[in-house]
Formats: structure tokens, C-alpha cells, sequence
């Protein structure tokens, strides 16, 4: 098992329990967070990281993301329910969205909290469309499109649901 090695961390996603359990009582040192397992996570690593949620409903794609910052060693900030359907709770966090080094913006239904987040700060953006949503959401496809067609120059956009994949291209935009 790769936990069992000494090199680097190891990142165990989207596990159901019976995997996890498996996974722990073999290599019992790991961090759970949501469906993720992180062993060995890399020593603290610069870069503020904020991972920006649209609805509750989001969670789940950004624990796994917020899980796999911290194996590459981020200690990143989570700023929930701040969508556009309220968009007075995102306006109150502007300092923290200028502060970052990156924002990773998940989100379901339109997925136009990506294209706002996109103009407001200068940080590299990776959005991930969620497959939360009702009507014509579509699964997260019309959240996707909405996002590969954003206005806001340069988001970065990774799969339906792909939490873990947002982290690596954090990963890779941040030095270190």
C-alpha cells in the first residue's frame, strides 16, 4: 500500500466507507475529510488558498478539494453558501478574495459564481462545476458550459464534481 511507503503524501478520493475502513486498518495515520484520505500530507507550503462554495450542496466536491490542498501541504481557507442568490455574503469577504494567491470556486445550478469571483480578484481561478442543481442544471453541465464560457479571463476549468483536480492545477499554478 502506497500509505506505507515514506515518500510523499498519498491521497485516497472519493472512498466509500468499506474503502476507507479498509485503507485505515491497514495504514491507521491518515486524515479523513468527507470521502478523502490524506497520509503523509507535504510540509507547509506558501500560497493563500481560498475554496469558495457556491450552495451547501457544494460541500462535498470542496471538502475533497479542500482535503487534497492540505496533502500538498496548502492550509487553505473554506468560504461557504456565498453564491450569487445571496450575493451580499460573497461582498463581504472581498478582502479575503483580494488576499488570495488562488481561488478555487465550486459550484452548481448556472455556475455563475465563477465568472463573479473572476472579476473581483486577480488570482489565478479554478472553477468546478458541480452536479448539484435542479430544472436545467442538467447535472452539472450547464454549470460547466456557463463556466468554459465565462467572461472572466483565464478561470481554469476541471471536470463536473473534480474537487481533487482542482487542487492539483492549484498545486501546479502556485510555486513551491
Amino acid at each position: 500500500l502506497l500509505a506505507e511507503d515514506d515518500r510523499g503524501p498519498v491521497i485516497l478520493s472519493r472512498a466509500d466507507n468499506d474503502q476507507i475502513a479498509a485503507a485505515t486498518t491497514r495504514s491507521p495515520n491518515g486524515t479523513r475529510t468527507g470521502h478523502t484520505v490524506v497520509w503523509r500530507p507535504r510540509l507547509d507550503r506558501p500560497g493563500r488558498v481560498l475554496v469558495v462554495t457556491a450552495g451547501t450542496a457544494d460541500l462535498p466536491v470542496a471538502e475533497e478539494c479542500v482535503a487534497t490542498l492540505v496533502g500538498y501541504g496548502f492550509t487553505p481557507h473554506l468560504l461557504t453558501d456565498v453564491g450569487v442568490a445571496g450575493v451580499h455574503r460573497l461582498t463581504a469577504s472581498v478582502d479575503e478574495l483580494l488576499d488570495a494567491d488562488a481561488v478555487v470556486v465550486v459550484a452548481g445550478m448556472e455556475g455563475a459564481l465563477a465568472s463573479l469571483v473572476g472579476g473581483i480578484t486577480p488570482a489565478p481561478v479554478v472553477a468546478v462545476p458541480t452536479s448539484v442543481g435542479y430544472g436545467a442544471a442538467l447535472e452539472g453541465v450547464t454549470a460547466l458550459l456557463a463556466m468554459l464560457s465565462s467572461c472572466a479571463a483565464g478561470l481554469t476549468v476541471v471536470g463536473i464534481d473534480n474537487g481533487f483536480g482542482a487542487a492539483c492545477a492549484v498545486a501546479r499554478l502556485l510555486p513551491g
